[in-house]
């Protein structure tokens, strides 16, 4: 509640939230966050997108970026939604950016999670290094069946460079229990923008990086950081592991909120 100097009080406003989850997670991974968001009386939509989750079952060959970006467009098209929060969480950032780009008039903000935008082009598998690309296609090819990249064990998330801060045994066993393949195919097909979204406000919420150190990529022109230098972006940080969600389900919720006030 917010007190005006009146004495009145005004309720917190209330925000439209379409959450997207990153590789192996559908949108079971927002339970927490979301129980938290709707309590406070936000209207939330977790997405699981094609091929994951509950929705494994309909994983095929086929099942590309293109795909889980018409996966959020629908969501947010078929519900009706304007003035959405759309929340991208690390690989989600790509289909976020694309849907963002095709329905720009029914978003009010794009929401990045310890992740970010793609430029126009590129492919998830353009961030890795080329031996990480090496692994990922050796997984893809061996126990992905060619058309999957399982889930990865704990120390190659950490090779990857994904912190594990505030993942207990607990979250850890939650995670992989319900863990799907993620579609290779939405990992290597270029992200294509027409534009749409250039303007929208953009927020960026850090948690395995120092907000210090984005800035300092940000000023320092990083080719991965550089787009974010623009007027309509803004930033804040939930200091945790690359699952913030698992890890700080409260503050990363009470992060969402803020962005509707």
């Amino acid at each position: 509640m917010n007190e005006h100097a009146d004495g009145t009080v005004q309720p917190h406003a209330k925000g439209t939230y379409v959450l997207v989850p990153g590789f192996w997670l559908g949108g079971w991974a927002w339970e927490k966050v979301t129980s938290h968001l709707r309590a406070a009386g936000h209207d939330v939509h977790p997405v699981t997108l094609t091929g994951l989750g509950d929705r494994a079952h309909l994983a095929t060959p086929e099942t590309d970026l293109e795909t889980h970006i018409q996966d959020i467009v629908n969501t947010v098209v078929y519900a009706d939604l304007h003035d959405v929060i759309l929340v991208g969480h690390s690989g989600g950032g790509a289909p976020v950016t694309g849907a963002a780009d095709r329905i720009p008039e029914r978003i009010a903000r794009v929401v990045y999670l310890d992740s970010g935008p793609l430029a126009d082009g590129m492919t998830q598998m353009d961030m890795n290094e080329p031996e990480w690309n090496a692994f990922v296609e050796e997984r893809v090819a061996g126990p992905g069946g060619g058309t999957g990249y399982p889930l990865i064990s704990w120390e190659e998330q950490e090779r990857a460079g994904a912190s594990l801060e505030g993942l207990g045994e607990a979250e850890r066993e939650w995670f992989a229990s319900r863990a799907t393949p993620q579609p290779y195919r939405t990992m290597t097909q270029p992200l294509r923008l027409t534009g749409g979204a250039d303007k929208l406000p953009k927020t960026l919420i850090t948690c395995s990086f120092p907000l210090e150190q984005v800035h300092a990529m940000i000023e320092a022109g990083h080719p991965f950081f550089a787009a974010l230098a623009g007027p309509e972006w803004s930033f804040a940080a939930v200091p945790t592991g690359h699952w913030p969600m698992f890890s700080e389900p409260e503050r990363t919720a009470a992060a969402l909120t803020a962005l509707a006030e």
